[in-house]
């Protein structure tokens, strides 16, 4: 059977590798199979366990007779409903307890080493140099427990993140750990690095989950802890299984190595192609990835950075390809500053403040022809800030949006809320197809300033002061081309340059958003750029998908060849 399940083992650590958490499980199946005896097999020339038990128990009594140890409580005996899985043939169930003792708890008196739980390595369950020597008056109160070489430490607090090490050194000055540890100390030479592993495995983490009490801060009394089962194998098995624990971690260790190697490498050559498809016009980078497409996007990472290259394109004008015979975006800046004085003029809007000429060093890059720098403030945005009160006693309930209701840059009607509002304010507040919501206010750095694209409305829907609505001119701007540019690198760079900070909070108002500088094409361009842009969104969103759906295939198999293990 063992050497069955080993041939198993080592036929499918090329399925691990390709499984996203596989190599977790593959750690996780290697400790399932250890304590459950199937990891090495048994040799019938061991003494059994229960000859152990004997030693342990002899050892124990001296302990107690020269004072050492207190005399342990007696444990219940234990009930076959308490039993998780059959042992082997000279192995024996017994309580954690059994199998060790600790040294006692001492009010330092002289300098000491303090080993607290920051001190473990809980990747590689050792204690790392973070330990501290403090003299007795500076002993915090949990200093207070007893360990030496050999001595296995748990930290009962936040036990999920497996705070366990081996005192493997002689510590000087003398040790002495939290309170936060439970301490075992083997008796009869039970092998330290075995109980080290046993509670690592996926059995005895179940147990403390199953017995742990509270949410926030979750922690394992004492009294819970040592009375957990703990599979007992004879001594020379501990030894050869230990020895088999650490060659196949070893392994596992060299794959995640290996993984890692191989992400960073897709992601450089990744990055390295989409730089070129930046700087080169000749699109060189762009061959490459087609080339390349099936390798590259294996990876989340790759495809974020393929959306920001996209968004990066459109604003340089070379996603689509220009057209002579588009009326250039001169033409239509004339037309809006006709509009503006118009409406000036018919006294429908106040005259706007003018805004500070663009710098040189305000421009990152040269347009194509036809093309201009703007501020946003040139393209005749109408501004609102949303409603600050609760509502009116009387008038209409009406869904008013909140930043709870952002969600992924989207509206979200999922769980809104409502507010009575007066046919004044429905007439000052409501939302209509085209508006364009900017987050005024947030402690996220990256949704402040954001830009909400408001699509068609089939009820009435306002919104909070958390938000600056904008109108357009729509008839000299595409609002979804404003929209998806506005998630780009150069945009979200000078509104994060423009935040002012307000109770602690991150703001910006109508002022910042006006000296926003854009890229400006023709209107036909920018409609051409908003077609383009959504086809290759979609191209994304199913990379993404294919991604989900493979990793959740190779987890799938992995599951699958785990259980037939």
């Amino acid at each position: 059977m063992t050497q069955a399940v080993h041939a198993s083992l080592e036929q499918h650590f090329d399925t691990a590798f390709s499984a996203p958490d596989g190599i977790a499980k593959l750690r996780e199946l290697i400790l399932t199979l250890a304590m459950q005896g199937k990891l090495v097999p048994q040799d019938p020339n061991d003494p059994p366990a229960s000859e152990l038990l004997k030693e342990i128990e002899i050892e124990k009594q001296r302990l107690v007779d020269e004072k050492k140890i207190k005399k342990p409580k007696l444990l219940p005996p234990i009930k076959l409903e308490e039993v998780p899985y059959a042992l082997p043939e000279g192995w024996e169930w017994v309580r954690v307890r059994d199998i060790g003792h600790d040294w006692g708890q001492k009010i330092p008196n002289v300098q000491f080493t303090y080993i607290d739980v920051g001190a473990i390595n809980n990747k590689q369950g050792s204690i790392s140099g973070d330990t501290q020597i403090l003299n007795a008056s500076s002993a915090p109160s949990r200093a207070r427990k007893i360990v030496k070489p050999g001595t296995v430490i748990y930290s009962t607090v936040r036990p999920y993140l497996l705070n366990i090490a081996v005192i493997e050194k002689k510590y000087d000055p003398e040790p002495i750990v939290s309170t936060a540890f439970a301490v075992v100390h083997p008796l009869a030479k039970v092998n330290a690095q075995f109980i080290y592993y046993y509670f690592r495995s996926p059995v005895f983490i179940r147990y403390v989950e199953s017995t742990q009490k509270g949410v926030a801060y979750p922690a394992i009394n004492d009294g819970d802890f040592f009375s957990g089962l703990f599979p007992l194998p004879p001594l020379s098995e501990q030894h050869r299984i230990v020895t088999r624990i650490d060659q196949l971690m070893a392994r596992c260790d060299e794959l995640e190595k290996l993984r890692k190697e191989r992400e960073e490498m897709r992601l450089k050559v990744h990055a390295a192609a989409i730089k070129q498809l930046l700087d080169a016009p000749e699109n060189a980078g762009w061959l490459f990835i087609q080339k390349h497409f099936g390798e590259l996007y294996t990876v989340k990472e790759n495809v974020a950075e393929l959306r920001k290259a996209i968004l990066q394109l459109a604003v340089m004008g070379r996603l689509v390809p220009q057209d002579s015979n588009d009326p250039p975006a001169s033409e239509l800046l004339k037309e809006i500053e006709a509009e503006k004085q118009r409406l000036v003029e018919e006294k429908k809007i106040k005259k706007p403040k003018s805004l500070p000429p663009i710098k040189p060093e305000e421009v990152p890059y040269e347009l194509p022809r036809g093309w201009e720098w703007v501020r946003l403030g040139n393209l005749n945005p109408e501004y609102q800030n949303g409603i600050s009160k609760r509502g009116s006693s009387d008038g209409c309930e009406t869904i008013v949006l909140r930043l709870a209701d952002i969600v992924g840059n989207e509206v979200s009607l999922d769980n809104t809320r409502s507010i009575q509002l007066t046919e004044k304010e429905l007439y000052k507040y409501l939302l209509n197809d085209g508006d364009v919501l900017i987050t005024r206010v947030n402690g996220s750095v990256d949704l402040v300033g954001s830009f909400i694209r408001i699509g068609q409305i089939q009820r009435p829907i306002a919104y909070c002061d958390h938000f600056i609505r904008m109108k357009l001119p729509l008839k000299f701007t595409d609002v979804d081309y404003l929209h998806v540019i506005s998630k780009g690198v150069l945009v979200r760079r000078q509104i994060e340059g423009k935040f002012v900070t307000t109770a602690g909070q991150k703001t910006v108002n109508q002022s910042h958003i006006n000296t926003l500088v854009l890229p400006f094409p023709p209107l036909a361009e920018q409609h051409r750029i908003v077609a383009r842009i959504d086809q290759l969104m979609a191209l994304c969103d199913t990379l993404e998908q294919q991604i989900e759906a493979a990793s959740c295939k190779q987890s799938a198999l992995l599951n699958s060849v785990m259980a037939q293990v």
